[in-house]
């Protein structure tokens, strides 16, 4: 399959697993500290866990019984997400709005230099805070996330040509009737997570997520386009991403493609897991811990 289209199937797919059927009550509108949820656990050096779209921070369960161990670890959860109620939000913004609430975090309770990890759209918001807050991050893992994810369905896209891509998967996810997402659930979750005990978590999950947050949080993520503000970015980076032989692709043009997107980010190595679809730490979480281990240099 060419590497285009399997990206940009893969877009799709995510988009699609991560549409709710059932929206939560939405509160009055709330200040940057209600755009997130957060759960600290362990004692230690700080390490903050942002998960991706429509995701419950319980996907970081194994790691967090690892890390706590040596690390006091908090566990974000984004505001219409999985467990934690949506807030109202006519302007649409969910991922910037996260970012800053987590910078906030950070500075009001005196956190030094935490690690930063990031799955997917948590990823992109890891990159946030690492360029528009320098001097709060200590080191950032970016896992299976772009800068700019419309690369996948468009190599030459900008911010401004991703709008006639970005708009219509909002909207089509805005009108999905229930049965349309029940009939594309389990095969969208099939190339997001190898390992089938994981699913039925991730789909409960996002059943239980707002679903105008998420179809506002896919046209934000499509429409910002981060590789300019890379070199900003004084942390260290290390990308983590998947591979199986299922993509139909060698896992070489997939290294470039990571590669060339990062180009402009200083400090950054990059790390491959093979065996994994799109939740890594879910499809290999041996694998997975030992990386995040070798990342805080334990």
């Amino acid at each position: 399959m060419h590497i285009r289209a399997m990206f940009g199937e893969t877009l799709l797919f995510m988009s699609l697993i991560f549409s709710a059927t059932a929206a939560q009550p939405l509160t009055s509108p709330a200040p940057h500290a209600q755009r997130i949820s957060v759960q600290t656990q362990g004692a230690g050096t700080d390490v903050i866990l942002i998960p991706g779209l429509a995701s419950s921070r319980e996907v970081w369960a194994d790691l967090a019984a690892e890390l706590r161990k040596k690390h006091r670890i908090h566990l974000v959860e984004l505001a219409g997400f999985a467990n934690t109620p949506a807030i109202a939000n006519p302007e649409g913004k969910v991922i910037a709005p996260a970012a800053e609430a987590i910078a906030d975090y950070i500075q009001a309770r005196h956190i030094n230099a935490p690690a930063i990890i990031g799955h997917s759209l948590g990823g992109e918001i890891a990159l946030m805070l690492g360029a528009r807050y320098p001097n709060l991050v200590g080191r950032l893992m970016i896992v299976d996330a772009l800068p700019f994810y419309t690369l996948m369905i468009d190599p030459a896209a900008t911010s401004e040509t991703a709008e006639r891509h970005a708009a219509p998967m909002r909207d089509w996810l805005l009108q999905q009737s229930p049965e349309q997402f029940e009939a594309s659930q389990q095969a969208s979750i099939a190339r997001l997570a190898m390992t089938e005990a994981v699913r039925p978590a991730l789909v409960a999950a996002s059943i239980r997520s707002d679903r105008k947050t998420v179809a506002d949080a896919v046209y934000e993520l499509m429409v910002t386009d981060l590789r300019p503000e890379l070199g900003r970015i004084k942390a260290q980076i290390e990308i983590v991403y998947a591979y199986d032989a299922l993509f139909g692709i060698p896992a070489t043009r997939v290294e470039a493609m990571y590669r060339q997107a990062y180009a402009s980010a200083p400090h950054i190595r990059f790390t491959r897991i093979d065996e994994s679809f799109h939740f890594v730490m879910l499809d290999q979480p041996e694998r997975f811990a030992s990386a995040v281990k070798a990342f805080l240099k334990e």
